[in-house]
């Protein structure tokens, strides 16, 4: 796929869900508003890239940044777990970026044309002081996927004070199902939390890690229903990554794809009130895997440049380079010339399946 039409792709999908957002954001005057302002930057920032692509550099239109690399949950399957990037609360960060360094690095995203950072961890709630440095870039819209246990009273007042954060809670289909893989309790803290979201009209999505088990669960009316008299105004449908071979039997395969995304179609026509978003997404329409800075990037905790969560070795660190630099490093460069993205794959990762390779490129091995 040529680098024009790479771009054209990826505007338009961001395009078609600041449409979404604004829709489900009419009967929310401070969010409708807010959303108007952003729209507005969007495609300011869209013209930012188209430019920089004319001139040679291709500037994906966001990035996923684990904002901390603890956790106070142990989900089951949990692939930052499994690949020890994710670690007990409480557990030492030394070497983790300060909120300071993350503003710079929301401020340089902010100018290169990135409008959409996605916040994870770990726990992102975990750092306070980040979301209200991410608060301050208005121009770029924040998803934070949190887990939704730590929503303390300080934490609310950080997402009504800045719209510009929305909340994404992580929930894998009705209570059962969910306090399974999170822990026992889990689901009535999310409802609880969803509805005072909804009394203080902060604009909320979910997000749902997409697995063989609960997939038809986690696409059927009741469920969506349940979420949408709640107040959420979008699901974000993740793809199980498998951890190790004792769960690869969970990951959706092309058959199970196809039928997630005409479902989707369906449900997009008759919930309007609502954004649905699969990620990573029919990667065939897209050329191949978006990672490795063809559509965004994974920046882990103490600023890291990696190709994505779920591939999480660098060459490159935000600490000592800018941003832009650092969509040019080595690894990137070869994972997207040498063909590395667009193989076959199960699970929703293709570079999960490829760890040996992505380390002999890194010069690990």
């Amino acid at each position: 796929m040529s680098e024009w039409n790479l771009e054209e792709y990826l505007s338009h999908g961001v395009d078609r869900i600041i449409k979404g957002i604004l829709k489900a954001s009419l009967q929310n005057p401070k969010e409708s508003i807010f959303m108007m302002q952003y729209a507005k930057d969007s495609r300011r920032a869209r013209e930012i890239r188209r430019t920089q692509e004319e001139e040679g550099t291709h500037i994906p239109p966001f990035l996923i940044a684990s904002i901390t690399n603890q956790c106070n949950l142990h989900c089951k399957g949990c692939y930052a777990r499994a690949n020890h990037s994710c670690h007990d609360r409480g557990t030492c960060e030394n070497g983790s970026l300060r909120a300071e360094e993350w503003k710079r690095i929301f401020d340089e995203a902010a100018e290169l044309g990135i409008g959409f950072v996605l916040l994870a961890g770990g726990e992102p709630t975990i750092r306070p002081e980040v979301l209200e440095a991410a608060g301050k870039q208005k121009k770029i819209l924040f998803p934070v996927f949190t887990n939704g246990t730590l929503m303390k009273d300080s934490i609310f007042m950080i997402f009504e004070k800045n719209r510009n954060l929305i909340p994404v809670f992580s929930i894998e289909g009705d209570e059962q199902t969910t306090d399974t893989r999170r822990g026992a309790g889990t689901y009535q803290m999310l409802v609880h939390h969803m509805e005072r979201c909804k009394k203080e009209g902060i604009l909320y999505a979910a997000s749902v890690t997409v697995h063989k088990d609960n997939m038809e669960e986690a696409l059927s009316d009741s469920f969506l229903h349940k979420l949408s008299d709640k107040g959420c105004k979008g699901v974000v449908y993740v793809e199980y990554v498998p951890v190790d071979g004792n769960t690869r039997n969970l990951a959706l395969e092309d058959a199970d794809r196809d039928r997630m995304n005409q479902r989707l179609d369906q449900i997009r026509t008759e919930r309007e009130d609502m954004v649905f978003v699969s990620f990573p997404g029919d990667e065939k329409s897209s050329g191949g895997c978006l990672a490795a800075g063809r559509g965004f990037f994974h920046i882990n905790a103490a600023g890291g440049a990696e190709p994505c969560p779920f591939s999480p070795y660098s060459d490159t660190s935000l600490k000592t380079m800018s941003l832009k630099e650092a969509l040019n490093s080595p690894l990137f460069v070869r994972l997207r010339e040498e063909g590395h993205l667009e193989r076959e794959h199960i699970g929703g990762c293709v570079l999960f399946e490829q760890e040996n390779e992505v380390r002999r490129l890194l010069g690990d091995d």
